[in-house]
């Protein structure tokens, strides 16, 4: 199982690889990685925002939607997880949600999903190509419409991923 982040921070003191940050970032690297580490699966993490954020919490995605290119007879815009991958996921986090989580370049750019972030449909789809099962989980710290960076719960969502992404590691091994 390798371990994929965009950020240092991100990986919460774990081994593993940084993607950077934003889907063309991520789609390069995550092609890279693959080529170069050929995993057995991956387990791309990290933080989000959210539609209606009240408390960080964990949320598993049960798909990823490129909201910057949604042209679907021109680029395909979904990505899925590995259905066992999200099942171990489940039983390990059980009170997580489990919901779809749109990719796009700029905070406040999906549409249509209740969940953001910047790297999960580019890892997940050179996963898919690649062939190797993935799983993307983020704790959302943020209320998407949010300016105001300060008030984004950066500590607090990453002492959640510090507790669950252990766990997740274990189930899914």
């Amino acid at each position: 199982m390798l371990l994929v982040a965009a950020t240092e921070r991100e990986l919460v003191g774990l081994d593993g690889v940084l993607c950077g940050v934003g889907p063309v970032e991520a789609a390069a690297a995550a092609g890279r990685i693959l080529a170069e580490r050929r995993p057995s699966a991956v387990l791309q993490v990290g933080l989000a925002g959210m539609h209606g954020f009240d408390e960080p919490a964990v949320v598993l995605g049960s798909e990823a939607i490129y909201c910057d290119a949604d042209v679907p007879s021109l680029v395909p815009s979904r990505a899925y997880p590995d259905a066992a991958l999200l099942d171990a996921a489940r039983g390990a986090l059980p009170s997580a949600r489990v919901a779809a989580i749109g990719t796009t370049a700029r905070v406040g750019g999906s549409n249509g999903c209740e969940f953001e972030a910047m790297e999960g449909f580019a890892v997940l789809r050179a996963c898919e190509l690649a062939g190797v099962p993935a799983l993307e989980v983020r704790v959302v710290v943020n209320e998407i419409a949010e300016p105001d960076r300060s008030r984004w719960r950066f500590d607090e969502g990453l002492e959640l991923l510090a507790d669950a992404v252990p766990r997740l590691i274990d189930a899914l091994a």
